[in-house]
């Protein structure tokens, strides 16, 4: 079996990508700073580079799930490129994110391969085939609710310190960031979750992911009020979210969607960061290198491999 390392794998998303990886032939090797958590695993700290090395001796890739990956994110990415192995992680975070496509490799380097940033980016690549540029993209997500992990709420609250409590939008071709409130309007979304008042401008990793590598002037996210009400609430985490993702593509007069449906915004992570690692390890890439998702694989490939736990279609 191929040995894939996975940091954090204790966490909430870690523990999926694990199962993820042994159902799917590898061999899972568990790894993270708490010694405590890994019976039998390889304990790694990131501020201990050599450790760091030891743990990734003989493995063939290696998957980040530990946030706040604003402190994990660079350690772990450089210490797989000097493994020379292939790097993913799962982060949601904007400048984390940023600071990983900062990275120069031979080898891969691919983060935000999750529900937040990959998923996203791989749906406006595809529903852009055959254009090579296009105005605005429009990343929609309606949640049935959203009961975040404590490392979500963790990964959260160092974001908001890294850019000193402002918000953050993809607009006029760059980063903008702002002291005012998120716009509120109605998103339409496909039947049977019907018109929804949703927060513009609720930035994930998308508005870093998808202008990476495709021409677009505006990438704008958005999410259902309730959901974003359920956030701050942050309550006990009881049950998976349902959801629905809408990406509408437009260029000139012309627009495309696609949507994405599935259950569970953070088990859905872990066929996205194993499928990633799968094409990684047998060649199946557009480029080499630091890349997004979209940027990386085949988009509308990638989405139909991801069936049947997220369904996508075309309206």
């Amino acid at each position: 079996m191929t040995p894939v390392l996975v940091y954090g794998a204790y966490g909430h998303t870690g523990r999926f990508v694990v199962d993820e990886l042994r159902e799917r032939g590898f061999e899972a090797v568990p790894s993270g700073r708490n010694p405590a958590k890994l019976p039998g695993g390889r304990t790694a700290s990131v501020d201990d580079p050599a450790s760091l090395d030891r743990a990734l001796e003989g493995v063939a890739a290696v998957i980040n799930c530990a946030g706040p990956f604003a402190e994990t994110a660079l350690p772990v990415a450089r210490a797989a490129i000097r493994a020379g192995v292939p790097y993913v992680d799962v982060a949601a975070e904007i400048e984390a994110n940023l600071d990983t496509l900062g990275l120069t490799a031979d080898t891969a380097v691919v983060p935000a391969m999750a529900f937040f940033g990959g998923l996203a980016d791989l749906l406006a690549t595809a529903a852009m085939d055959g254009w090579t540029a296009a105005d605005e993209v429009h990343v929609a997500y309606g949640l049935s609710g959203w009961h975040p992990t404590p490392g979500t709420l963790a990964a959260g609250r160092v974001s908001r310190e890294r850019r000193d409590g402002k918000r953050v939008r993809y607009a006029g071709g760059r980063l903008e960031y702002r002291d005012d409130a998120l716009p509120r309007r109605e998103w339409v979304f496909p039947e049977p979750l019907g018109p929804r008042p949703v927060f513009g401008e609720f930035s994930m990793a998308d508005i870093v992911t998808i202008p990476r590598h495709l021409r677009v002037r505006d990438v704008t996210s958005y999410l259902t009020a309730d959901a974003v009400q359920e956030l701050a609430a942050a309550g006990e985490r009881e049950a998976a979210e349902e959801f629905v993702v809408d990406v509408v593509v437009r260029a000139g007069g012309e627009e495309r969607r696609i949507v994405a449906r599935g259950k569970d915004i953070y088990a859905v992570s872990a066929p996205l960061a194993v499928e990633a690692v799968d094409r990684l390890l047998t060649g199946r890439t557009k480029v080499q290198g630091v890349a997004t998702a979209g940027e990386v694989f085949d988009a509308a490939d990638f989405l139909r491999a991801l069936a049947p736990r997220i369904a996508v279609e075309r309206p």
